[in-house]
């Protein structure tokens, strides 16, 4: 089974992972560790997976699953099952993992430096754009300048062309980023109207803005690596992979 590591300097209460594609039973196009159940793949194969990754990283509860919106709500985690609406959770409580689930958005896990309160993000571009990061670090008691990031497998710049509507959505809200000069270079034109929009520079941009310097991983492309990473914009109608955070 193939599961990232983050290489971070997280505190060793922590546990944090992302899954690649490989070492599941889902058959194609979801093959093979696809872990989302609205994807149309077999649900007994899903479930199957979540075991097996559990039984892998030895889960303390039931992750948090989320119905992802791409908008900007972070909810309190829990280990009940329930499924909620938002983009983002949030714990304080040892054993409770907070899970998001991507295939080219970019997912952001985020602890403090005491490992006493984790947050995992699903950040595609409307979320970016309209403050999904923001709206995470709010929920932490501790300050920014005591908070670390990693920044997990999504889509690269080369890959992701985006038209005047990406472009002017993150143009309207520039005050998130600090500088308009960093947010234009996030973007690289490509043609009239349309650009390669860099989802790593423009996370990494507006933790900077929030006060938050410790920011790690970002050099993966979903896009480019059929063999480890699932990508909607590459193949449609695929799987996704999940990024874990919890206090051990």
């Amino acid at each position: 089974m193939s599961v990232i590591i983050p290489d971070w300097p997280c505190p060793a209460s922590i546990r944090a992972y992302a899954t690649r594609r490989r070492g599941g039973v889902s058959t194609p196009p979801w093959n093979s560790l696809n872990l989302a159940y609205h994807v149309g793949d077999n649900p007994i194969a899903v479930q199957q997976n979540w075991q097996m990754l559990s039984a892998l990283l030895r889960f303390p509860s039931t992750p948090q699953l989320l119905e992802q919106v791409h908008g900007t709500d972070v909810v309190d985690a829990s280990d009940n099952g329930t499924l909620k609406r938002a983009d983002g959770c949030y714990s304080n409580q040892p054993g409770v993992i907070c899970t998001v689930m991507t295939a080219d958005c970019l997912p952001i896990l985020v602890c403090n430096r005491q490992g006493t309160e984790v947050a995992s993000l699903h950040a595609g571009w409307r979320g970016l754009a309209d403050g999904i990061i923001a709206s995470g670090i709010a929920r932490f008691s501790s300050p920014p300048e005591q908070l670390m990031a990693w920044l997990g497998p999504a889509i690269s710049q080369a890959f992701f062309e985006v038209g005047e509507d990406v472009y002017e959505a993150f143009m309207k809200n520039e005050a998130l980023w600090g500088s308009r000069l960093e947010l234009e270079s996030c973007f690289r034109t490509t043609r009239p109207d349309h650009w390669q929009c860099d989802l790593y520079a423009l996370a990494r941009l507006a933790l900077k803005a929030l006060g938050v310097s410790g920011v790690y991983g970002g050099q993966f492309c979903t896009f480019a690596d059929a063999d480890l990473f699932y990508s909607y914009r590459r193949d449609g109608q695929t799987g996704r992979m999940a990024s874990l955070i919890w206090i051990s």
